[in-house]
This record gives structure tokens, C-alpha cells and sequence, in this order.
């Protein structure tokens, strides 16, 4: 038996079972999984990019799903560009453009970026490229004076993300944008739309954004194809190299069944958006007021109200910490994830926890808890009865003293 077989018989079987861990993994939404099977079994598997008939047919059903993914954003389904993650996207819109234009050498990023922007443009260092981390405020908001300051004649690209993916914090992209062009409107514009995607209205023919990443598997779409929308105008050149392809800027074979359910997970998700997004959000409010009020020395991560994601909770738990909360947790039955990243054996904090003021320890016993569709009401409150007990366990062991 493995010591990871022999952890989970240790682990056993909770009574009930809670998942909120939709940050970091997800199913398909059963409609979806329909929707994909066809195309793993039947026709419309063909190469896209192929001159015969089962080719033609997979690229028009290829355009036909890429116009119901690019409907939401009120966008030409041409200015899409299918990718395999969200990683990949928000690399292809640094590093591609970067290839493109290799005049201007400043790239800025908030410091609350997911960290495939971060580590891309740090990784431009070699290359001459300098790079600025704009500050935020303690609930994570991007301090947009610091982003005028910074913004000059090198400046190739600005890149703040629309949602936050951790605390939640819904960022002024609409006034960071209109900074950044009355400035110079040469200067480039990403957001990484990906925790936003079906939480907020997004239109990018309003907010001219020169680049958005979004992605499926956030909507209980398939993992393994993302998107970026380029504006009209923008050019980037691919990050790597591979064979004819319908996507020029991910060189691959396409696979129809990936955006047949990441083209039906869309149609789920915003048929009914204002439906989920209303429940979630109710969801969301019970489940932050009931841990923080049930549950004492605990402090909310991020902003309130209508500046927070509406599935995002985020709590840090004085005295206790992370990773004892997640196993704790997850005896329990209920699966989140902590603001520790656990990195070659070091026990690192989260950035995002840090960089809105957490102390390590604080930022160490922090839970997230994203919700979605599949969450009910009595999920959140069988979270409810058993969360204070968790908490109490854990401060037990630790004598309840600050870590």
C-alpha cells in the first residue's frame, strides 16, 4: 500500500461531503459531460485545419461554438484565441507581445496578480525588461495614483486582472484602462478575466481592452482549453512552435470535444446568469456572516458587498493554521483550500494574503471557499454547524495562542 493510499483509508469517509474548492479543481456540469461525449465517439473529430469533408465539418462546428464563447463579451468570435489553460493565455499575452513589440521594455503588473502574469514578466528580466508591481490597498484594490505615476514612455503593457482569485476583490478595470490610454494609447492593456467569467458582466466593446483571458473550467466547464480575446489590432506572435493548426497562436490539434462542452458550459452559465449569480451571492453573504459571527478572532479577506465576487469567501482564523485546517476540515468533510502555498517542502504564504497586509502567521490560517451552481443552502449550513468546531479543534492543539 502507498503512503497516499494508506493516508486516504486513515482519512475514511465523511458522512457528508462539501466542496468548495472550486479554485483549484472542478468537475463538468452533467450537461456539459452530454454535450462533449458525442465528440470522443461519433462525428466531428476531425483536424479543423484538414481540406476534406469530416475537416470542414469540425471547423464549422469549430466557428459555430466559438461564436456562443464569444457572445458574452460581445466580441467577433475571429478575435478569440483558443488556448490549453488560463496559464497559457496569460503567458501568451505578455510573452506575445513582448515578441512583437521589442521596442519598449516596461511591463506592469499589480501585486496581486495570479501568478502565471507575475512569474512571466519577472521572467523578462534576461531580456531587458523592467518590471513594476503596483501596491494595493488592504482589501486588494490596485492603487491607481501609483498606476498613473508609473506609466511612461517604455511602457510596452499594463495587466491587471478584473477579479481577484483569491480575496474576491473586483478591481477598476474600466478607470485603470482609461488612465493607462489617456496617457499614451500606444500602451497595451490584459486582464486576466478568468475569476470573472460568468460572475460579472463583462463587454469588451465597451471596456476596450486590448487583451482578456478568460477560461471553461471555471464555469464547470472541461479542464485543458482556455481562451484569450485579442482586440482588433493587437498583434502577439505564438510562445512556442507546432503544426498547421486552425489556432495560430497555440499551434496544436484542436480538440472538438473540449470546446463543445467549454462552448456549453457558457450557455449554461449565462441563460441563467443572473439566476445563479444571485444565489451564489446569498450563498456567499450566509457563509461569510455566519463563520465570522459563530466563530471568534476571525477576519475577512478582501472588500464587501457589491466589490466582491460574488463566490468568493475568504476568512483568516487567528491561532490557527492552514494546513492543520484543511486536513481538520476535510475529516469533516468539507474541502477548501488554505493561504499557505507549499513550495520544495517551504511552507511560503500566499502573496495576495500578504500583500494586503496579513501577517505570515495570519495569511498561514486562511481558508478559501469559492461557490458555485452545484452549492445549496444546506451545504453552507452543514459548513455552519461543523466550522466552529474545526476552528476549536485546531486552536486546542495550538493552546489558541497567535502562530
Amino acid at each position: 500500500m502507498s503512503n497516499i493510499e494508506g493516508l486516504l483509508k486513515q482519512h475514511g469517509t465523511p458522512e457528508k461531503e462539501v466542496y468548495l474548492d472550486w479554485e483549484n479543481g472542478s468537475v463538468v456540469d452533467k450537461e456539459v459531460y452530454k454535450e462533449m461525449k458525442p465528440f470522443y465517439l461519433e462525428r466531428t473529430f476531425g483536424n479543423p485545419a484538414i481540406t476534406h469533408h469530416m475537416g470542414w465539418e469540425t471547423l464549422d462546428f469549430y466557428m459555430k461554438a466559438k461564436t456562443k464563447i464569444a457572445k458574452p463579451l460581445n466580441v467577433d468570435p475571429q478575435a478569440l484565441a483558443l488556448t490549453h489553460s488560463f496559464s497559457e493565455s496569460n503567458n501568451l499575452a505578455v510573452r506575445g507581445l513582448a515578441k512583437m513589440n521589442k521596442k519598449r521594455k516596461k511591463i506592469i503588473v499589480s501585486e496581486v496578480e495570479h501568478l502565471s502574469v507575475i512569474h512571466t514578466a519577472k521572467a523578462m528580466f534576461n531580456d531587458q525588461y523592467q518590471v513594476e508591481i503596483i501596491p494595493v490597498s488592504n482589501d486588494g484594490t490596485v492603487n491607481l495614483d501609483i498606476l498613473q505615476e508609473k506609466i511612461d514612455s517604455d511602457t510596452l503593457l499594463v495587466s491587471l486582472q478584473t477579479i481577484n482569485h483569491e480575496i474576491g476583490t473586483i478591481q477598476p478595470v474600466r478607470e485603470a484602462l482609461e488612465i493607462v490610454k489617456d496617457k499614451d494609447e500606444s500602451i497595451f492593456f490584459h486582464t486576466d478575466a478568468t475569476s470573472a467569467f460568468g460572475r460579472i458582466p463583462l463587454d469588451y466593446n465597451k471596456v476596450e481592452v486590448d487583451l482578456a483571458t478568460f477560461n471553461s473550467n471555471r464555469i464547470l466547464g472541461p479542464k485543458g482549453i482556455a481562451g484569450l480575446y485579442i482586440k482588433k489590432g493587437t498583434k502577439l506572435k505564438a510562445i512556442y512552435e507546432g503544426q498547421l493548426s486552425v489556432e495560430v497562436l497555440a499551434p496544436d490539434v484542436e480538440n472538438p470535444a473540449l470546446l463543445a462542452g467549454f462552448a456549453k458550459a457558457v450557455e449554461i452559465q449565462f441563460e441563467k446568469f443572473d439566476e445563479i449569480n444571485n444565489q451564489t451571492k446569498k450563498l456567499r453573504d450566509k457563509l461569510l456572516y455566519g463563520l465570522q459571527t459563530s466563530i471568534e478572532r476571525t477576519e475577512i479577506n478582501g472588500p464587501s458587498g457589491d466589490r466582491r465576487a460574488p463566490d468568493n469567501v475568504n476568512i483568516s482564523y487567528m491561532g490557527c493554521e492552514g494546513e492543520a485546517l484543511t486536513v481538520e476540515c476535510s475529516m469533516n468533510g468539507i474541502y477548501v483550500s488554505s493561504g499557505s502555498a507549499c513550495t520544495s517542502r517551504v511552507l511560503m504564504p500566499s502573496h495576495i494574503l500578504t500583500a494586503i497586509g496579513r501577517k505570515p502567521e495570519e495569511a498561514h490560517g486562511s481558508l478559501l471557499m469559492k461557490l458555485n451552481r452545484l452549492n445549496t443552502e444546506e451545504q453552507v449550513d452543514y459548513v455552519l454547524e461543523r466550522m466552529p468546531k474545526v476552528i476549536k479543534r485546531i486552536r486546542s492543539i495550538t493552546g489558541g495562542i497567535e502562530l
